[in-house]
């Protein structure tokens, strides 16, 4: 079941190609690499809620939590730098491995690295199931950062490079899908586990199945045609084209893939010439807009919401039971975003997105402040608490739609291949970065900030709309290797783009 697109190069020429299944089904297991990321996102908070678990590595947490003196406030209960550890301990380890996983995608090819983050995610899985103290514990959270890392930095680039340019966003946005379903899981196998001794367990163990299926579908799949061009593979890469188009003749975007490559192999640093002049815009958004996506405040709902919804008085089973609505939510609001995206564009979806993220943290922020206060002591009524839910609800919404699978998509599709994957590696570096900084930080934000928390990240939640109002041009639609054009059409960053030219040994001067 295939069908027909028009698949666009900038220079003024169609290539007729079709939206076959083949493509369809590869995209889909690829994206299988959204799944491990999004379990864990999912599963962490469940886990270090859960009192077994608690009793066993933090005790300290258990004491403070059953602490019914009054010396500590709701704001405080989980305030513990350990257990903060344990969660952003992967976003670091992830960090680091996003700077050898570029190398790995560029040398090896994309499938080399899901294959790769698939691996060290399962072995990861398996110590934090069987972890009997905290060491085992921590390092079986940095093999799943690893994993996440090489997963985070080459499904995405994937993705976009097998997609034909009219449904890219679309297909891309299947990597943030599979991070939500994920996220959903996690919460609901939270749910069934936690009265159980062991359910802990259980739910860090299960992170083994999504990384034995990635590590099983990466080994069947084919690899991008600019890969395997890349890696001098011309014949099967030709191949590989025509099986993703869906018809013979695909000699003209051949071409167009192999002159990419050519003048992507004069470039001997690919990390330097990202610096450079030319590639502004590039390291801008590639940087910028995973610390914007960051800097939204979702890993507060995320990370820790049956611990949020715990600190706000929701009971045990309900908080979880929350987590597991905000978690549908997430994945229903993806699919807005895949049926829109390559309709609206994605400036649209950003703008949207944000404005509602905005209201939703001030209303939030506000029932907080009211029932809370700066003391910590209150409680909220059964239509209070059913209230607050609904606004966090509204919030997730907006960001799945919108900065979620954006923040993915949009890096990916803006480097042309000789910064590609030293642009993707950068988007990952910065969103690990301040991934691990607000899982680290967080519960002592919350300490200390209370509800000014989610006035914080309505300030930042502002900023970034106002950045993407003035700065960021429309995507959509542009082939990968044509983005330039888009730049020099731009009212700011044709002074960085068009005033370059390239001198006989192909470097950037003003």
């Amino acid at each position: 079941m295939a069908g027909g697109v028009l698949v666009t190069s900038t220079n003024g020429r169609q290539y007729e190609g079709k939206v076959t299944m083949f493509v369809l089904v590869t995209c889909l297991v690829a994206a299988m690499g959204g799944l491990l990321f999004g379990y864990d996102l999912g599963i962490t908070g469940g886990v270090t809620s859960m009192e077994p678990f608690l009793v066993k590595f933090f005790p300290s947490v258990y004491k403070q939590m059953k602490d019914e003196s009054g010396h500590e406030s709701q704001y405080c209960k989980f305030d513990n730098e350990l257990l903060t550890l344990f969660t952003s301990s992967l976003y670091l380890a992830a960090l680091i491995a996003s700077f050898f996983a570029s190398t790995t995608t560029r040398m090896l090819g994309r499938k080399a690295s899901m294959f790769t983050g698939g691996l060290f995610f399962l072995i990861g899985a398996l110590l934090n199931g069987f972890a009997i103290n905290i060491e085992m514990l921590i390092i079986g959270r940095l093999l799943l950062g690893f994993g996440v890392g090489y997963c985070n930095q080459s499904v995405p680039v994937y993705l976009s490079e097998m997609a034909p340019a009219k449904i890219r966003g679309a297909l891309n946005m299947g990597f943030q899908m599979m991070i939500t379903i994920g996220i959903l899981g996690a919460n609901i196998i939270n749910y069934f586990t936690s009265d159980l001794e062991s359910g802990w367990r259980i739910s860090l163990g299960i992170g083994a199945v999504p990384a034995i299926l990635l590590c099983i579908g990466s080994f069947f799949l084919g690899d991008t045609p600019n890969s395997m061009i890349e890696r001098g593979q011309k014949e099967g890469a030709k191949k590989m084209l025509q099986n993703i188009r869906g018809i013979d003749n695909v000699d003209e975007e051949f071409q167009d893939l192999i002159d990419a490559s050519e003048e992507a192999k004069k470039v001997e640093h690919p990390w330097k010439n990202i610096t450079e002049l030319r590639y502004r815009p590039q390291l801008t958004f590639c940087s910028l807009i995973p610390f914007f996506q960051q800097l939204t405040g979702i890993n507060v709902i995320m990370f820790y919401a049956p611990v949020l919804f715990k600190t706000l008085g929701f009971g045990n089973n309900a908080s979880l039971m929350s987590a597991i609505i905000t978690g549908g939510v997430n994945v229903l609001a993806t699919f807005v975003s895949i049926f829109t995206v390559d309709k609206f564009g994605r400036k649209i979806l950003f703008l949207e997105g944000g404005v509602q993220m905005f209201i939703c943290q001030i209303i939030v922020g506000s029932m907080i402040a009211i029932n809370f206060g700066v003391s910590g002591e209150g409680s909220f009524t059964h239509i209070e608490a059913n209230f607050l839910l609904f606004f966090i609800c509204l919030y997730v919404a907006a960001f799945a739609w919108s900065w979620g699978p954006l923040g993915w998509l949009v890096p990916s599709e803006i480097c042309s291949l000789e910064v590609r994957s030293a642009g993707q590696a950068t988007n990952v570096a910065v969103n690990m970065l301040f991934t691990f900084a607000i899982a680290q930080i967080f519960l002592t934000m919350l300490c200390h900030l209370k509800f000014g928390l989610f006035f914080f990240f309505a300030g930042f939640v502002l900023i970034m709309t106002i950045f993407i109002v003035m700065f960021f041009p429309e995507t959509n639609n542009v082939p990968i290797e044509e983005m330039n054009k888009v730049w020099k059409s731009h009212w700011f960053w044709t002074k960085f783009v068009s005033n370059v030219v390239v001198d006989h040994d192909h470097k950037a001067v003003a």
